[in-house]
């Protein structure tokens, strides 16, 4: 699996910039021959293996962005291409960040961004987010203007569930749309979350294995679901349409959290009655590693 994008969690104090928001310069004339070859790897193979699976809304956004095989691309270019299509802007971060760090850059139409990549032996595993996933993963959908609204909208929404002391279950609704969302479109499944469009292995297995459930999106539902964060996920919520993104940026989350904090916590392999269930999962995966069990959060 690729990285699991853990905004949750803080980068080290010895990683901690100068600058209170945490961002740095990419540094892009920095990157060696090496680091764009390993862009190149990366690039090359999930654009091959993306048609058919990614949806039309990712396809477009990286047609129209400055971003190819060749190298690594530039936060700047990128910005300008962005900020005139839906007003965000990519800022370079040394890698995880805290929290209300994350919120504020979201709810300000910043996308902090790893400027960092990965190794040429991790390209299927990375626990932190690098450039390749946060930019090819991240920023096509960024140019969709309802993807654009409902991240700056998870942003706010962050800052207040912080306060509230829900985050968990708000990051629940991050990680299973943003990260690892399917939605239903030209007659079958595609993916939209960053965390499937960077990885190459993932992109295959939410779509074509028989071991996860694919179940339609219900928001309390996916509040109460834990999710894998160092492996292949065991449930994949289907959107019907990437517009019904836009409802869940203007519900008020306060009574909800209320209501789903006096309910069970879901496991990530549990599927309730009132799922709308669009393929049972074998569970065969995750039965064969439950020796090596992956963590949840």
């Amino acid at each position: 699996m690729d990285t699991s994008a853990k905004h949750g969690l803080a980068a080290g104090e010895a990683g901690r910039p100068d600058s209170p928001d945490w961002t740095i310069p990419q540094g892009w004339e920095h990157y060696t021959a090496e680091e764009h070859a390993i862009w190149r790897t990366l690039y090359e193979r999930q654009m091959a293996l993306l048609p058919g699976r990614a949806c039309e809304a990712f396809v477009q956004g990286m047609r129209a962005l400055p971003m190819g095989a060749d190298q690594i691309p530039d936060f700047y270019r990128l910005s300008e291409v962005l900020m005139k299509h839906t007003g965000w802007q990519v800022v370079a971060v040394p890698g995880l960040v805290p929290d209300d760090v994350f919120f504020d850059h979201l709810a300000n139409r910043r996308f902090p961004a790893g400027q960092f990549i990965r190794r040429a032996d991790q390209l299927d595993y990375l626990e932190e987010p690098d450039v390749f996933h946060d930019v090819f993963g991240h920023v096509p959908m960024l140019m969709n203007p309802v993807m654009a609204d409902f991240i700056q909208a998870y942003g706010e929404g962050g800052l207040r569930a912080q306060r509230l002391g829900h985050l968990d279950m708000l990051a629940r609704v991050y990680w299973y749309t943003v990260e690892f969302g399917l939605v239903r479109e030209a007659g079958g499944l595609r993916l939209y979350g960053a965390g499937i469009a960077s990885s190459y292995t993932e992109s295959v297995f939410c779509l074509d294995s028989p071991s996860p459930h694919r179940i339609g999106f219900e928001l309390a539902r996916v509040m109460r679901t834990r999710y894998r964060i160092d492996d292949f996920q065991e449930v994949y919520f289907v959107l019907d349409h990437l517009d019904d993104l836009l409802r869940l940026a203007q519900v008020d989350f306060a009574p909800l959290y209320e209501a789903t904090a006096a309910r069970p916590t879901l496991e990530p392999g549990d599927v309730l009655p009132t799922d709308q269930v669009l393929h049972r999962g074998s569970g065969a995966y995750h039965a064969a590693r439950r020796p090596h069990t992956a963590s949840c959060a």
